[in-house]
Formats: structure tokens, sequence, C-alpha cells
């Protein structure tokens, strides 16, 4: 008989893609980690993991077993919410993946959330557009805060958020004026810290400034807003970043918030979940929250 702790192991493992992380989160050490997968394998009678130093991959029945366990393991999870929501609890965990852009976004809707349904914990996770479908494909993340552009319709479900629109943070000393608008073209004659380019939001930024001519002067390049406001405060750059974000965040001392313009650029964001019936209690609460905060 198959142990649920074995198939909490074996999905870890899948998440982490690492012993010693998986091993971390299931609560033992990384020899008792591995003892208990191999005990998995020999009550399988095969081959789950490829064997190595490190971890390197999962073998093609393997594939097939935590794709078993994941349906498994979730279905336990949905189990135990249905029957706290039988008794008018909606309660649990929720693993939200989050676009840098959208995280102040996300954390309102958390507020928003805890009003209803106190009893629901959220875990916001930074990751890339792609990333983020990725993780709700294999079961990282319960939902995701992303953009709209590039989803899958017919693979998860999609409720439009919200447009984002952008404004350049700069510092007072380096900002062409004070008030009023600025163009793409002017900002990109300004140092710049931007996010690294493999994230969707820096993608949308090059291709607006490669739309209107401009090769920006680009200084450093960040996973986060966090250095990026920083340095602006500081005086050393600007950087580009969605309006919701500022309005979440308030101002920034010795810098102005410029609406760019020329082109005025807007991308929809939205929010994703895996089709799923019945769906987790949580998820449900959650969804609800965020489509009823943005109408």
């Amino acid at each position: 008989m198959l142990d649920l702790r074995d198939l909490h192991c074996l999905t870890a493992l899948a998440r982490h893609k690492h012993f010693a992380r998986a091993a971390d989160e299931c609560g033992m050490s990384q020899p008792a980690f591995s003892m208990r997968i191999r005990k998995l394998e020999e009550r399988l009678g095969t081959s789950v993991v490829k064997r190595g130093n490190r971890f390197q991959g999962f073998t093609e029945e393997g594939e097939a077993v935590v794709q078993h366990a994941r349906k498994i393991m979730e279905d336990v999870r949905a189990m135990e919410q249905d029957l706290r929501s039988a008794r008018g609890e909606v309660s649990g965990s929720l693993a939200l993946g989050v676009i840098p852009t959208a995280l102040g976004n996300a954390g309102l809707l958390a507020v928003e959330l805890r009003k209803d349904y106190p009893e629901v914990t959220v875990r916001f996770e930074t990751a890339s557009s792609i990333a983020i479908q990725q993780g709700i494909e294999d079961g990282r993340f319960d939902a995701g805060i992303t953009y709209a552009e590039g989803t899958s319709p017919d693979l998860m479900q999609v409720d439009p958020l919200y447009d984002e629109g952008y404004v350049l943070l700069a510092p007072s000393g380096l900002a062409p004026r004070q008030l009023g608008d600025i163009t793409w073209a002017e900002a990109g004659e300004l140092p710049l810290c931007l996010l690294e380019p493999s994230m969707q939001n820096r993608r949308i930024v090059d291709q607006t400034f490669e739309q209107v001519g401009i090769v920006p002067r680009v200084i450093a390049e960040t996973s986060g807003f966090t250095s990026a406001i920083v340095m602006a405060v500081e005086g050393l750059a600007a950087t580009v970043m969605p309006k919701v974000l500022i309005d979440s965040l308030g101002g920034f001392p010795n810098t102005v918030a410029l609406p760019l313009v020329e082109p005025v650029q807007e991308k929809s964001v939205c929010l994703v979940t895996a089709y799923r019936d019945p769906g987790l209690p949580a998820v449900d609460a959650f969804r609800a929250v965020a489509i009823a905060y943005h109408k």
C-alpha cells in the first residue's frame, strides 16, 4: 500500500528538482528523503528517478508516477478543503505565482481575501509569465497573476483583471520635468535600471523603445523592482514601472512619476487557474475576490 507521505516526497521532488530542497519541504534529512524514494521504487517495482550525484530527472515510468501522484495529492487537498467548506469554513494555503509588475496588486487582493476568508493563507512567489504557466501545470502554483498575452485559455481558466499602463519613476534631479508626461524617446536618454531580459515586462519595454527607434541607456538589470526603486531614490537611474504598482506603493522621496506617452502602452493582466471540477475552495474564493475587486 502506498503511503501519502511517499507521494508528497515525490511531488516535492518534481517541484524543486533538487533533493535537498525537496527534503527540506518534507521536513526530513536528505538521506532519509532519498531512502523514502528508494522504498517507493521498491514498492512500485520500477525506477522512478534517474540515478546520479544530482537530480537528473525522472525515468519515463517515473514521469507517469509523478502525474498520478500529483492528481492524488490534489484530490486529497481538495477533499480536506471541501470538508472544511461543508462546515462553513474556507481555509488552507494558496500558492500564487505573480509577475513582478503585479506584486502590489496581488498584495491588495490578499488584503481583500482576508476580510472574507481569514483562514486562507496566501504565499506569493515572483516568477516570469512562462514560469507561472508551467507552475500551474505541474502543481507548483494554485493560481497566477500574469499577462494575458501568451496564456492558453484552452489549458487554463483566464480571467482579465486590469490593463497595465506604464510610468517613468525618475530621480527628481534627472527628470526633464517634474509634472506632466514624458515620451518613451525622452525616457530612453536617461540612465535606466530595468527588469532582466527574461521577464515579459522587459520585453514589452524593449519592444516599445524599438518601436520609437531608441536604444535605451540601460545601466543595470534586476529580477524585481526593489533595486530599481532604490536606484531612483538615490538619484542614480530611472526605471519603467506599471502605474498600478506606483499607485499601490505610493510616492518615493526625491523622485517623480511621469506617465509614458508616444505611444501610450497598455497590456492586459489576468488571473490564471487550472481547470478543475470541483475547484479548490481556497482558489475559488481568491478568484471570486479578484474578479469582484476589479469590476
